[in-house]
């Protein structure tokens, strides 16, 4: 049965600007330390503090839409395992994102791995935490953590730095091709 939660139904937003800003993270913490480039932050900085109201939006729905297709993967390759990405990946994330409260308030995080559980169903995480009313200010740097969390997973899992993203852009691709 067919759900209105449905990804088929959801929009899915600005992925290519959502994708540069996690993987800007991503290459942050792969040179070391988490130290960001200054200069790659300013960049990023400027970028986000550029996006209008709608921007904003297509932005928010385009990390959800990274949520939803990390989560798939993981959710393949851990039924290729007969594990449940579930059992697996949620309690990682959270207790991950328990350990960067300078960054994650402790608030958003059941709100995320709410949203984390409704991609790994099946659902689109936008229109799961639609239901909810608008994003607080409290998860939306959640969230983007979230997404770099997951890449972040994915990749050492592949032992790969640079797979998560990968997995992306080739999706944009055959998307633009098809």
């Amino acid at each position: 049965m067919s759900s209105h939660y449905g990804p088929q139904y959801a929009p899915a937003g600005d992925v290519g600007a959502a994708l540069m800003v996690v993987d800007s993270r991503l290459r942050s913490v792969q040179r070391g330390a988490g130290v960001p480039d200054p200069e790659e932050q300013a960049l990023a900085e400027r970028f986000i503090d550029s996006l209008g109201p709608e921007s904003a939006g297509d932005l928010l729905d385009g990390v959800c839409t990274l949520v939803y297709m990390f989560m798939t993967w993981l959710r393949k390759a851990h039924e290729d395992e007969g594990k449940d990405v579930i059992e697996y990946v949620v309690p990682r994330l959270v207790a991950s994102m328990g350990r960067m409260p300078r960054s994650v308030r402790p608030e958003a995080i059941p709100t995320l791995a709410g949203l984390v559980i409704a991609a790994a169903t099946g659902l689109s995480p936008s229109l799961w935490r639609e239901q909810y009313g608008e994003w607080t200010d409290a998860e939306m740097n959640a969230l983007e953590v979230t997404a770099f969390l997951l890449a972040d997973h994915i990749n050492r899992i592949t032992e790969d730095p640079d797979f998560a993203t990968r997995l992306i852009t080739e999706a944009l691709s055959r998307a633009e091709e098809g």
